[in-house]
């Protein structure tokens, strides 16, 4: 590498150090032909790395890990994982390489990380590499989780290999370099506890409490306050999902992290018209990562996230199931908690207003939009018109008028905030017809669609003329909806 680079980008490798029996040393496949396609720049500059760098050909081999610093200790994270309910004992980084953790302008640490770079160890029957789409799906969707306030890993930049892919067809190979507080998931746990080395998972749960829940260190029990902290970050994630009417749809567990961010955008969309049954995953094909199934499956990885834990939470194994059982038993209520106050704040209703009378405008409106499948998006961005008078928006998508009517004149009754309405409920989404069309051009070398639609969802609760089409629902002729998780 340059002096410059060197002197501008240094990974610590701390993972890499302390986790050498949760860590393969590998290197990236060399790419063939790199070109960058897109570079998160204020990203970049939170990182502390100069862009003009990046952009730079030695800069472009860095973030695909073919150029990186002598000192760089790059390895394939080993991790296990249930997966659509089966456990698989070794799963890991198959395609994946953390190059290390850097120190950003605010001092905090985070991985920096590859997708596509190419077989390791864990590969299986893999491939190694990524195609264009997939990985233009993850910048897209993990970038406007990030603008809509949902806490996620992110997307520094997408660089095509020069490299051919085989899925169905030949597609372009590409390399996401993603960052992330952490990639400590519930399956490195499970990883840990299969090897039965005490000593190792104590390792592993003093680094989470360290790196992501520093309020457990002064606990009496400070692995029970580890678990009661996931759980609550979760419970949080989760619902913030669910407000947004997200469904990622590989909620495995090894795609859950101990930090709480959103992880590895594969066959995930943002729901179209309202239905709790929503799948678009094409491997779900029993739903049983449904949008509305995802706070139940959440709860479920969390109890494996407790079975894999409970050595440390108590010496006593009858103790520690109890102590586990009664932590776990908290999230429902704050998962509830903070989906319902989601939900008033979606209905622009007044902070402390009694349950009694807001229960029964969330549940009923619910059901109206259920019914009429209106889109989800556009009827709560349009329900602030309605608060401002317009009601033609949103009554011209439910099919019983009268209920509506008789909805409505409640939650006006109830004095609904139009304004605060529109700080909650944005225009723009990744809509799925244009997170589409963007793949598609992308893939064909026009990035054109994609960098229109990254600058739409960069600021989703401001409406600005002349994105009309970002915010529109999808053409009755799209659909039904599927996605794949590029593998």
């Amino acid at each position: 590498m340059s002096d410059i680079a060197a002197s501008t980008i240094a990974f610590k490798g701390q993972f890499a150090r302390e986790f050498p029996e949760l860590a393969i040393p590998w290197r990236a496949e060399e790419a063939p032909d790199p070109q960058l396609l897109v570079l998160n720049q204020p990203l970049a500059v939170e990182l502390g790395f100069d862009p003009g760098f990046l952009r730079s050909p030695e800069g472009v081999r860095l973030l695909i890990g073919n150029a990186i610093p002598e000192d760089a200790t790059p390895v394939a994270q080993g991790y296990s994982g249930h997966q659509f309910g089966w456990y698989s004992p070794r799963l890991g980084d198959g395609r994946a390489l953390l190059l290390g953790e850097v120190a950003g302008t605010d001092g905090k640490l985070r991985d920096i990380h590859l997708k596509g770079s190419g077989r390791t160890p864990f590969a299986r029957n893999g491939d190694g590499q990524a195609a264009i789409g997939p990985m233009m799906r993850e910048y897209i969707v993990s970038e406007s989780m990030h603008a809509l306030g949902v806490p996620t890993t992110r997307s520094l930049a997408v660089v095509a290999t020069g490299r051919s892919v085989q899925r169905e067809t030949l597609l372009p190979g590409a390399v996401l370099t993603r960052v992330a507080s952490s990639h400590v998931r519930v399956g490195s746990f499970q990883y840990a506890r299969a090897s039965n080395d005490m000593e190792l998972l104590r390792r592993l749960a003093d680094h989470a409490i360290e790196r992501h829940h520093p309020a457990s260190d002064g606990e009496a029990n400070r692995y029970l306050a580890l678990l009661k902290s996931v759980i609550s970050v979760q419970a949080q994630l989760v619902a913030q999902w669910m407000l947004v009417g997200f469904v990622h749809g590989v909620m495995n567990t090894d795609n859950m992290t101990v930090s709480g961010e959103t992880i590895d955008y594969g066959p995930c969309a943002f729901m179209d018209g309202f239905d709790p049954g929503a799948v678009y995953s094409s491997i779900d094909e029993q739903g049983r990562y449904a949008y509305r199934n995802q706070p139940v499956v959440a709860e479920w990885n969390l109890a494996r996230f407790a079975e894999a834990l409970a050595p440390l939470i108590h010496e006593d194994e009858e103790q520690a199931v109890a102590l586990a059982v009664e932590a776990l038993g908290g999230f429902r209520q704050q998962y509830s908690d903070a989906w319902f106050s989601g939900m008033v704040a979606k209905l622009g209703l007044p902070e402390g207003i009694d349950d009694a009378v807001s229960s029964p405008l969330v549940d009923g409106l619910l059901g109206l939009i259920q019914e009429a499948r209106a889109d989800y998006t556009s009827f709560f961005r349009n329900l602030g018109k309605a608060a401002r008078g317009d009601v033609e928006p949103t009554r011209g998508a439910v099919l019983d008028l009268a209920a509506f009517d008789e909805w409505l004149d409640r939650w006006r009754a109830a004095g609904p905030d139009a304004d605060a309405m529109d700080r909650v409920n944005p225009v723009y989404i990744p809509r799925n017809h244009l997170v589409e069309e963007a793949l598609a051009a992308a893939s064909n070398g026009d990035l054109g669609p994609t960098v229109q639609l990254l600058e739409a969802i960069s600021s989703p609760y401001v409406e600005r003329p002349g994105l009309e089409k970002f915010a529109a629902p999808a053409p009755e002729s799209f659909g039904p909806y599927r996605t794949f998780c590029g593998t």
